[in-house]
């Protein structure tokens, strides 16, 4: 059941601060809410985003610059009906596959976006892997009008790159080589819209020569086209988790990470009680206190929750 937030965008009250003319001093206007979900693909940063937005009265903004995009659902691995859950999602297969889609259009759509969900009285929650497009979102005079909570969803490189490995199996799995075979074209430009995703480009050599070359080649063809999606999708990952550091210790983002790794090595039941714990649990707790303005009590490299009187969550930053 989704919690109403009727203290959303409260009205903090006036402060009075004696002086010799007794003059009357104001806070500004409270800054409307955002929360981001950053991390590497595969993290989990949709499972969480939903977590969220069926906890609390919140819409989804995509950003992930090829999900934006129509069409290769599973090649870019788009987020299914089913898994939303009926939550709302904004810029998630809208633009034309041929057109590109810049960092500057992506603010623009995204703000729109974001208005549009705050006049609704509901919770943006921002979320995909292109960090360069929330940059974008957030620089310049994004935080004078917006208060921003960052959840950074971790998992260690190893777990991670084994995962993502087994995940482009499972893509093939789901029909992603028809699918990339149907959009395939000779001579097409991979530079730009939808045909740099992973998984477009890959697959060239494979398409252009399957018609004339034996079994053994073809097979031969298609392995070498598979490890090159898995060998690029690490690569992502890599470039993803750095760009994440220098937003955090470069640009001085404040980040609450959540540390997904245990979640990726157990299967099945463990797996979702771990997520629960370690990922879904905390990040909830975070954003309800970002939610209700309550204030964070330092403790080492830890940041206990304390509502008044009571301990509501441990997350570290």
């Amino acid at each position: 059941m989704k919690l109403s937030l009727p203290l959303y965008r409260q009205i903090q009250p006036s402060l009075y601060v004696p002086t010799n003319n007794y003059q009357l001093l104001r806070q500004p206007p409270p800054k409307d809410k955002v929360v981001v979900v950053l991390g590497a693909t595969g993290t989990g940063k949709s499972r969480l985003s939903i977590d969220l937005a069926t906890r609390f009265a919140a819409e989804v903004i995509n950003s992930d610059k090829m999900q934006v995009y129509q069409g290769l659902d599973v090649a870019t691995n788009k987020i299914t009906d089913e898994e939303r859950c009926g939550v709302p999602h904004h810029l998630l297969g809208i633009v034309d596959p041929e057109s590109d889609f810049s960092a500057s259009d992506f603010r623009a759509m995204a703000s729109v976006s974001l208005k549009s969900i705050l006049r609704r009285r509901h919770l943006p929650v921002v979320v995909g892997g292109s960090n360069s497009f929330v940059e974008a979102l957030v620089d310049k005079s994004f935080r004078s009008r917006y208060d921003c909570c960052f959840l950074w969803v971790d998992v260690a490189r190893p777990v991670l790159d084994s995962f993502v490995s087994d995940r482009v199996d499972r893509m093939v799995e789901r029909g992603m080589v028809k699918e990339v075979r149907d959009f395939f074209k000779p001579n097409a430009d991979y530079s730009k819209g939808i045909r740099r995703a992973i998984g477009v480009p890959e697959f060239d050599m494979f398409f252009r020569a399957e018609s004339f070359c034996d079994e053994e080649t073809q097979a031969r063809n298609f392995a070498d086209a598979i490890d090159k999606i898995k060998t690029n999708t690490s690569r992502l990952a890599r470039r993803q988790l750095e760009k994440i550091h220098r937003l955090r210790n470069t640009k001085g983002w404040m980040m609450h990470r959540l540390d997904a790794t245990d979640v990726f090595r157990k299967r099945g039941g463990e797996a979702d009680a771990a997520w629960e714990d370690l990922v879904a649990g905390p990040g909830i707790a975070v954003v309800r206190r970002f939610i209700y303005n309550m204030e964070p009590v330092g403790c080492g490299g830890v940041t206990a929750v304390r509502d008044r009187a009571s301990l509501m969550a441990t997350a570290s930053y």
